[in-house]
């Protein structure tokens, strides 16, 4: 190879260029000198490592560019997975406690209108990045748990502690309310109440520290169920994270625990 580039160049250079370089212009024979050789021949691997450089990198940004383009089309898809996950019965199951409100000309049927909106907007329209202001997620979880209460009335009690400061902080969109609705799916199975309890707070100015738990009844559990939804949230995690976060959950007799920490 390095014998074909060298008699390729060298040849080139004295048939299509000039004449007058030496050592070609004053004896032919020199172009077997070793000495000559060797330069050449590292003059041009300094030429074809330069060019290889210049691949690799192009190479690698175009991969790299690839890459994130994946990334953004395979997050794209796991949200608009994540909004069909809000489960439809709960829709049609407030749009039916929506219409026994209105025969009964209830004052709450249009704070119930009011809070299903915001969060019909919020899941279908506004959403939009792979981040969203945790302040505006907790307001979102309180319609949501607003709107079960109306329907399960005193059955569903709910407790938030915030501690730190969290007005700039940004998590995935629908994450926590996707927690959420997994409190009532499963926590009202077996229980007279659901007692939720939320909190969330700042470590160090480096991490959020999220703690959901509800009241569960392991006898109503359902195989099926199992681990499906925090599967779903650890693939959304790992893509935005990496491995830096923390994704747990247990049952601690009849309480479910669930731990998330995130960086932010």
């Amino acid at each position: 190879m390095l014998a074909m580039v060298y008699l390729v160049r060298t040849g080139l250079n004295y048939l299509l260029v000039t004449k007058e370089i030496w050592p070609e212009a004053e004896d032919p024979a020199k172009f077997l000198e070793l000495n000559h050789i060797i330069a050449v021949i590292l003059g041009e691997l300094y030429v074809i490592g330069f060019v290889m450089a210049i691949k690799l990198v192009i190479d690698w940004s175009i991969e790299k560019k690839r890459n994130e383009d994946l990334a953004k089309l395979q997050m794209s898809t796991e949200l608009k997975f994540l909004r069909t996950q809000i489960q439809p019965h709960f829709f049609f199951n407030t749009l039916n406690n929506l219409y026994a409100l209105t025969l009964q000309k209830s004052d709450n049927a249009p704070r119930l209108v009011i809070k299903l909106s915001d969060m019909m907007q919020y899941i279908l329209y506004e959403v939009k990045s792979s981040k969203a202001s945790l302040l505006e997620e907790i307001n979102h979880i309180n319609n949501f748990i607003d709107i079960e209460r109306l329907r399960f009335k005193d059955k569903v009690e709910s407790e938030m502690d915030i501690t730190g400061d969290i007005e700039d902080i940004e998590v995935p969109p629908l994450l926590l309310l996707s927690f959420i609705e997994n409190c009532f799916k499963h926590g009202m199975r077996g229980n007279e109440k659901l007692k939720i309890h939320m909190s969330f707070e700042v470590l160090n100015k480096e991490y959020l520290e999220v703690l959901i738990s509800n009241n569960f009844n392991p006898n109503m559990a359902r195989l099926e169920d199992k681990g499906i939804g925090n599967e779903n949230a650890k693939r959304r995690l790992k893509l935005l994270f990496a491995s830096n976060f923390v994704l747990d959950s247990k049952v601690e007799g009849d309480v479910y625990k669930l731990y998330l920490k995130i960086p932010i």
